[in-house]
């Protein structure tokens, strides 16, 4: 994490959590995608973004893109808050991530 004694912006330690998903990935229902997206809207978190791609492959080798035929591209969810309310949302979506790619980073929000 980059350090603020030198920055003039004022800044607060955050963590930013990226799943990266498929179009095709579904819990019951609904698509992954949205499901993630309303519980994290109903945690209250401070963001959420949804990145789509149009290419690339995760654990399995399988090449998720777009063509004429089908559209399973590649999605990356990126969610952005303080630590600790990170930590409990992953907590309570572990049950949906089977095979999903997470990672999270320490990170700052720079307040402007």
């Amino acid at each position: 994490m980059r350090s603020t004694a030198n920055s003039h912006f004022a800044g607060r330690p955050a963590k930013r959590l990226t799943l990266l998903i498929s179009v095709h990935d579904h819990v019951r229902h609904h698509s992954l995608e949205m499901e993630i997206l309303k519980r994290a809207r109903k945690a209250k978190l401070a963001g959420v973004t949804v990145f789509k791609g149009n290419d690339g492959y995760g654990a399995s080798g399988h090449l998720h893109h777009v063509n004429v035929l089908s559209d399973d591209r590649p999605l990356a969810v990126v969610i952005i808050d303080e630590p600790a309310k990170i930590e409990a949302f992953l907590e309570g979506i572990t049950n949906l991530l089977d095979g999903v790619l997470t990672t999270i980073d320490e990170i700052e929000i720079v307040e402007l």
